[in-house]
């Protein structure tokens, strides 16, 4: 179980953001604190309104929100954190992190966190097998991050190929065993 661990579930933009919501609840469910981060285009697919109500916090939505986070948002959460996940990671969130963007909350925190980053990938089948896409990928891997690859399937886009998000449970499945990994403070 999770009691006790503090996770940041970043949702970027993408059909797949729904699954977050599930990957949310299960974590809650499971015994995590959970601060969900959403993208401006995550927002696009799923509202804060269901995060909030799923993992009982409020949502952040700004680097510079001197009421909730003095520090800056980027700062407090990254500190606190025992995980970052973010599901679904975009072809554009993947290119921001594997190049150390910093343009929004999302990017900028995964540049402050120091704890284990767990990505699953969605999109289109084509976009997932671009060479870039690829590249951006193992580039994260090499850099310790840790990638649950999509699976195969149907996808919104009316085709079937490789490209939908894991499963809220499978992705839960890891999370726990990275955290149960972890070294313990005092341990």
């Amino acid at each position: 179980m999770l009691e006790g661990c503090e996770i940041v579930l970043g949702v970027s933009g993408g059909i797949a953001a729904y699954k977050a919501a599930v990957l949310a609840s299960t974590l809650v469910q499971r015994g995590a604190g959970v601060t969900a981060v959403l993208t401006k285009n995550a927002r696009r697919f799923v509202g804060p309104a269901t995060f909030a109500a799923l993992t009982g916090r409020p949502v952040a939505a700004r680097s510079f929100d001197p009421a909730g986070f003095p520090l800056g948002a980027h700062i407090e959460l990254a500190e606190r954190a025992d995980l970052v996940v973010v599901a679904p990671a975009s072809a554009d969130c993947l290119a921001k992190l594997a190049v150390g963007a910093a343009d929004d909350l999302l990017t900028t925190l995964v540049l402050c966190a120091e704890c284990p980053l767990l990505v699953a990938p969605a999109m289109n089948a084509a976009m997932w097998a671009k060479p870039a896409v690829q590249r951006n990928v193992d580039r994260l891997a090499a850099d310790g991050v840790h990638v649950i690859p999509p699976g195969s399937g149907w996808l919104s886009c009316r085709t079937q190929g490789v490209g939908r998000m894991a499963e809220p449970a499978e992705i839960a499945a890891v999370v726990e065993r990275m955290l149960a990994a972890r070294p313990r403070a005092g341990a």
